[in-house]
């Protein structure tokens, strides 16, 4: 069993927020796939499976999606190098990837409390560069976070979450 986790905040409020850039991969990975969503009170998490991968949305908020993809990964007894985590990070240029095996929460917090909640942090995490240091610098991370993007990043979302789609595809390989 494989684990595919997309980091964002539930709620209409949320979409197109570069914290939500984790739901929004996966909202496009079901698109592309033609499979819906369902909803489990049970991990708090709305869900679709594709063969042996679950793909999940934790209904928490982001700082405490750990909780949802801890229960997720427990009940099903799926191993940390099986476990691909997607999220955002502003401290790499807008538009570019970066996976890596294991490594600290770099400051993430939802990556602080999976590491939290699973007790490591050796698992798979594909960052999802959202950079733009002049605006940041102008609002502050926390609005910058839960801002929305760019007319001008909006457009370069498709193929993003294109290259997005294929790193899942080669995780599920």
């Amino acid at each position: 069993m494989k684990l595919v986790v997309g980091f964002g905040n539930p709620g209409n409020m949320y979409n197109f927020t570069r914290h939500n850039t984790g739901f929004l991969a996966l909202d496009f990975y079901a698109k592309i796939k033609k499979i819906d969503w369902g909803k489990t009170d049970k991990f708090d998490a709305k869900f679709f499976r594709i063969g042996d991968t679950f793909f999940i949305k934790p209904q928490t908020f982001y700082n405490d999606v750990g909780k949802s993809i801890a229960a997720f990964k427990n009940f099903y007894k799926i191993k940390n190098n099986d476990l691909l985590i997607i999220c955002d990070d502003f401290n790499i240029e807008f538009g570019k990837l970066r996976l890596r095996e294991k490594g600290s929460a770099g400051g993430n917090n939802g990556l602080k409390s999976t590491i939290e909640s699973i007790g490591t942090d050796s698992f798979p995490r594909l960052r999802v560069g959202t950079a733009n240091d002049s605006l940041r610098k102008k609002i502050g991370d926390t609005d910058f976070v839960l801002g929305k993007y760019t007319n001008s990043e909006r457009e370069s979302l498709p193929t993003i979450l294109r290259e997005i789609s294929e790193k899942i595809d080669e995780f599920i390989a």
